[in-house]
């Protein structure tokens, strides 16, 4: 074993900064869990708002109308997306509506 010796202002420097470093890394590791997934929302989430089926839903995703996230095999979506999207949404069922009205008075 090989034994270093340093003078004691040298060792208390090191020291210093080393508490300094680990406080700064709690602080980071600390924002990093205030996000959480807070802002987030999963696929039942996103049917229930918008008033969708899960198939419309992954359709949505496939032709990139709506943007996501994906965990292993959760999908998630930003509240902010699918606020942006609910005129589209809204738009189609007006449009559906409509077509179901002309073929019910034929």
């Amino acid at each position: 074993m090989e034994v270093i010796s340093i003078e004691r202002s040298t060792y208390e420097e090191l020291l210093t900064s080393f508490n300094s470093f680990v406080a700064k890394m709690k602080e980071t590791a600390s924002r990093g869990n205030d996000k959480g997934l807070d802002d987030w929302l999963d696929n039942q989430d996103v049917c229930q708002m918008l008033n969708i089926s899960p198939r419309t839903l992954q359709t949505l995703r496939d032709n990139g109308t709506l943007a996501y996230s994906q965990i292993n095999r959760k999908v998630y979506y930003k509240l902010e997306d699918v606020e942006h999207i609910l005129h589209v949404v809204a738009g189609r069922d007006k449009d559906a509506k409509k077509y179901n009205l002309k073929t019910s008075s034929l």
